[in-house]
């Protein structure tokens, strides 16, 4: 009860001490309120609005204060927050909705290679923010994120992903490798089909399975924040690979056998050009904007 009221009996209450007034019906108080909007505009004043920041611009800030720019790693408290935050990222939060037609269509297409559509939402020499849509079985190759922290965040649909580190991430010049020098010595970290709403995954320069590979299973939808981004100038460039069964090479030196080879999951992975057949374009975000550029 507010200050100057003094309740009087159940629905009554007295406003102050020189009038008794009875409590004001439901349908008068929104008309009340009604007359109050309208006269603040009236008189120029806008009505107050929710100035609560939105999802992607909380993400924004925070990923803002977490990557500091190449050479560095985020910390565990760091990663655990964003992780923390993606997980609750909706569809919605950055403008997207399943009952989209591009969602709802299920049916593979018949021809061609499926086109993969991505949209930056904000890029700088720190960390990127970027949209990727995926068709039914459309397929992003198996690729590298060289000196790169990223978190993937599946918002709509489902894709098989696959994707491997170094065996030894401190032997890039494979001197202990194979029998063919053009292959190098992975160890599989993930084979398997995820479903949104499912938790962020998180891979880092050396590990968490920093090559990874894509296959849209339906339509598909997901956030990638990449700290930092791909910079040719940096020498943080794509490169592309083929995988190939263990069992294809022999090692000349150090060769895992039995147990050790079936436990780790090995293969070999030999780089290769960007396929001819893949097809990429952008988009204009259209999402919620985020401020503070």
């Amino acid at each position: 009860m507010g200050a100057g009221m003094v309740e009087l009996g159940p629905g009554v209450v007295e406003v102050g001490a020189a009038e008794a007034a009875q409590t004001v019906p439901p349908a008068k108080r929104r008309r009340v309120v009604a007359l109050k909007t309208a006269a603040a505009a009236a008189a120029g004043r806008r009505p107050r609005r929710d100035r609560r920041p939105t999802a992607i611009q909380r993400l924004f800030q925070a990923c803002r204060a977490v990557f500091k720019g190449p050479g560095t790693v985020p910390k565990p408290a760091e990663v655990a927050l964003l992780r923390a935050m993606l997980d609750k990222m909706r569809p919605e939060d950055v403008g997207l909705s399943s009952n989209m037609p591009f969602f709802r269509n299920r049916e593979a297409a018949t021809e061609g290679t499926p086109t993969i559509t991505h949209t930056t939402i904000y890029k700088s020499e720190k960390f990127s923010m970027v949209l990727f849509f995926l068709p039914t079985n459309a397929v992003i190759p198996l690729h590298n994120h060289p000196g790169m922290t990223v978190f993937n965040k599946l918002l709509i649909g489902s894709m098989h992903a696959k994707s491997y580190d170094w065996a030894d991430p401190d032997d890039p010049a494979n001197e202990s490798g194979a029998s063919s020098p053009d292959v190098r010595l992975a160890q599989l970290v993930v084979d398997d089909v995820f479903t949104a709403p499912c938790d962020t995954s998180v891979l880092f320069p050396t590990a968490g399975g920093n090559m990874h590979r894509f296959r849209a299973v339906a339509p598909s939808a997901f956030l990638d924040i990449l700290g930092p981004p791909y910079s040719i100038e940096e020498d943080r460039d794509c490169t592309y690979y083929t995988d190939i069964p263990y069992s294809e090479h022999r090692m000349t030196s150090n060769e895992p056998i039995g147990d050790e080879q079936e436990g780790r999951r090995l293969a070999w992975l030999k780089e290769v050009e960007m396929p001819k057949d893949l097809k990429m374009c952008s988009v204009r975000y259209g999402g919620p904007p985020i401020s503070g550029r």
